[in-house]
């Protein structure tokens, strides 16, 4: 999701195994100098590898770099690194994570904790497996320590992908002094074209008390696990949270304005989930809004608008994230942004200077890692590799790492055209047949009913994201509901109900009740 930026300064860059120095005056390549590399005839122009580096290395000789990236998280570095394989002169600042929020304080460290909680579960249901598993106990410094190991690896994995690429490695902080300088720690730095790839932080509530409440970032790095967590918010970082810290052994209370949470998500997800979250013993608290915070000796009371308070160990913000632009000097460069931060761009991420770009969480469009590391590859080859192309964001898919997970591709009910076809299926997953755990698997198919084009596809269980990469393939290539029909499931599992769901549950239909979705079973 969104990435940390541009601390300590000082840049690095290891080419030929000689170090160069800062990048304040003109970055020397000795081993890409361009009375080395032979000029071709005009035939091969188009396709040799040296000419697109010499041509490359032309582009912004007036200035330090062919392109400076501020940001080292997913969009940024793949921005740097492919540019800097293409033969372009790159700098990268980053003044926190390297890797950003996803590697760091996000998606990856977030899946770890989702798969504590879910061995602590499975421990239990194994029990209705004749497994004796009566001493089992969670060793929250133990798992934070194995955590924090892995990624450290990450990070000395990322900043080394960018070296061996030949990129300039900032460790500071990058703001705009003008439209090509900026400051860089300490020093001014120039590039021909700038990147800003600089992410989304934590969102806080403007209520009194706000700073007794842990954030997303703050999460990580608990020196224990409170037993008792109030979650603010009914988006995927809330829900996502609640599940971890309940399945870890915690008492947890989830509070959200909707009447659902996940809002934007199909109807039938999210009123499955919303069981679920009751079901896994978590209090749910819909159609409230926190009113303040107050300390209570070690503890804390969270006030609500409906006149109730919650005491507990903490009150955990979940309520969204905003682009991360605060420091960066755009006024200085005259990139212009919207009031909550998010850049303006356009299909090949330009702002509305030209030579500055934004990608990632910044722009706030699909704010998804993968889409952030497609987009900084493609601005990579569009700029410097000779390949012009874009991505597309149509049929793009996503998951929740709740428990239990659902993901989904497509469009949801709510968006489906008029006199689509919906096919659902609900049913107790083999493993819970003997687990004693109260939980429902939900599977959906969205049918165009002209075309037969299955155009969206939604799942709540377990394994729900590893069967929804595969339907986005089917999806993206246009599979057809016949298609689906004809293929031979695997049996037993979960994923077979989406090639043997044959009954129409029920139409869309705009002027009537058809579209609602059926209560759970």
């Amino acid at each position: 999701m969104g990435r940390g930026w541009s601390g300590s300064t000082g840049a690095r860059k290891r080419t030929g195994g000689m170090t160069l120095p800062p990048a304040g005056a003109p970055a020397n390549r000795p081993d890409r100098d361009r009375a080395a590399i032979p000029f071709p005839s005009h035939a091969n122009r188009a396709t040799n590898p040296y000419v697109r580096r010499r041509e490359n290395r032309m582009i912004g000789m007036n200035h330090d770099f062919d392109l400076f990236v501020i940001g080292g998280g997913s969009a940024g570095v793949r921005l740097a690194r492919i540019a800097a394989g293409h033969g372009a002169r790159v700098g990268i600042a980053e003044d926190r994570h390297w890797g950003g929020t996803c590697v760091n304080i996000g998606c990856v460290p977030k899946k770890l904790m989702v798969m504590a909680a879910e061995y602590g579960l499975g421990a239990t249901d194994a029990r209705g497996f004749g497994w004796d598993m009566r001493a089992v106990a969670h060793d929250w410094p133990g798992f934070i320590a194995a955590k924090d190991r892995e990624i450290g690896r990450l990070n000395g994995a990322y900043t080394g992908l960018l070296e061996r690429a030949g990129a300039t490695i900032f460790n500071a902080r990058a703001r705009f002094l003008g439209p090509h300088t900026l400051m860089v720690g300490e020093q001014h730095v120039t590039a021909d074209r700038i990147a800003i790839a600089t992410g989304g932080q934590p969102l806080r509530p403007a209520i009194p008390g706000a700073d007794l409440a842990i954030v997303s970032d703050d999460a990580f790095h608990l020196p224990a696990r409170p037993e008792h967590v109030v979650m603010v918010g009914g988006g995927y970082i809330a829900v996502e949270f609640a599940g971890i810290l309940a399945g870890l052994g915690s008492k947890v209370d989830i509070v959200y304005r909707q009447p659902l949470p996940l809002r934007g998500f199909d109807p039938d997800l999210r009123a499955g989930l919303a069981e679920a979250l009751a079901a896994n013993g978590i209090g749910v608290h819909h159609g409230v809004e926190p009113v303040r915070i107050e300390a209570a000796g070690a503890r804390r009371r969270l006030h609500l608008s409906n006149g109730h308070m919650i005491e507990a160990d903490c009150v955990f913000f979940a309520t969204g994230r905003a682009p991360n632009v605060a420091g960066l000097g755009l006024d200085k460069a005259g990139v212009t942004a919207r009031p909550g931060g998010a850049i303006p761009i356009d299909e090949d991420y330009r702002t509305n200077v030209p030579h500055i770009f934004a990608l990632g969480d910044v722009t706030d469009r699909l704010n998804l890692t993968p889409v952030a590391t497609a987009e900084g590859h493609a601005l990579a080859d569009t700029l410097f590799g000779n390949r012009p192309r874009r991505i597309s964001l149509a049929n793009v898919a996503s998951a929740v790492f709740s428990i239990p997970p659902l993901a989904t591709v497509g469009v949801t009910e709510d968006a489906a055209p008029d006199g689509a076809k919906v096919f659902v299926a609900r049913f107790t997953p083999m493993r819970h047949t003997l687990s004693g755990r109260a939980r429902k698997t939900m599977m959906k198919l969205i049918v165009d009913a002209e075309t037969d084009q299955v155009i969206g596809a939604h799942m709540l269980g377990e394994d729900a994201a590893e069967i929804m990469q595969g339907l986005a393939v089917a999806i993206t290539a246009g599979a057809t509901k016949a298609d689906f029909d004809r293929t031979i499931g695997i049996h037993p599992t979960a994923a077979e109900e989406f090639v043997t769901l044959r009954t129409e549950t029920r139409r869309v239909n705009r002027g009537g009740e058809s579209a609602k979705p059926r209560a759970a079973e």
